[in-house]
């Protein structure tokens, strides 16, 4: 074990570039995936004639298929139908695919825990459907949804390793180049990048407990 010559100023700033690469992916597919899934789960919920039974499928569809396969799909197969990405938009796109579909369902369970009763109070009380949603529903709904929610954004943090598999430049994949230059860099490297993922991670949930805290 090495670690003076793998914690080397090359090797850490080279280590860094790849968490911000981390950090950028992660975000970006965060905010993509937060939106369109909460657009997705809203209709599923209201369910919407067409859209909703649609929705259903291919919701079903991408949970219950391996992130790498959408990955490789995104990255190699794409790109035989003329569609083209970087390897940064390609992750991107693969992650944003996959968590929006675990954020339909986590946003459609959370909108469909409120109690009927006040959404029967609501609407008798002359609120329309999208007035109910948006100031009943929604509320109360998204209170509910903020664990389940954090959790899949940590998982959303940690799955972008995966995209190691196409030589993103994240994390993972600078620790392996790392790793390859010298044996004894292994455990040292992979120590610190644990340690990174971990604080982070951490960072993530304590923002959630205290979010959770001030909307209740």
């Amino acid at each position: 074990m090495d670690f003076a010559g793998a914690y080397s100023p090359d090797n850490l700033k080279f280590l860094l570039d790849g968490l911000y690469i981390t950090l950028i992916v992660a975000f970006v597919s965060i905010i993509f995936s937060f939106v369109i899934g909460c657009i997705i789960g809203v209709i599923r919920y209201s369910k919407v004639p067409v859209l909703s039974p649609v929705m259903f499928v291919l919701v079903e569809l991408v949970r219950n298929l391996p992130l790498l396969l959408i990955i490789f799909f995104i990255r190699f197969a794409l790109p035989e139908v003329g569609i083209k990405m970087g390897l940064i938009t390609a992750a991107i796109v693969a992650l944003t695919i996959f968590e929006a579909a675990m954020i339909a369902e986590i946003v459609r369970g959370g909108l469909t825990s409120v109690d009927k009763g006040q959404i029967e109070a609501a609407r008798s009380s002359g609120l329309s459907n999208i007035q109910t949603l948006w100031h009943i529903v929604l509320p109360q709904g998204l209170r509910r949804m903020v664990p389940p929610l954090v959790s899949q954004f940590i998982s959303l943090l940690k799955d972008t390793s995966l995209a190691v598999i196409i030589s993103l430049p994240e994390l993972m994949h600078n620790a392996n180049i790392v790793i390859g230059h010298e044996y004894s860099y292994a455990i040292p490297t992979l120590l610190l990048v644990a340690v990174v993922y971990f604080l982070v991670n951490y960072l993530l949930s304590v923002l959630s407990r205290r979010l959770e805290t001030k909307m209740v």
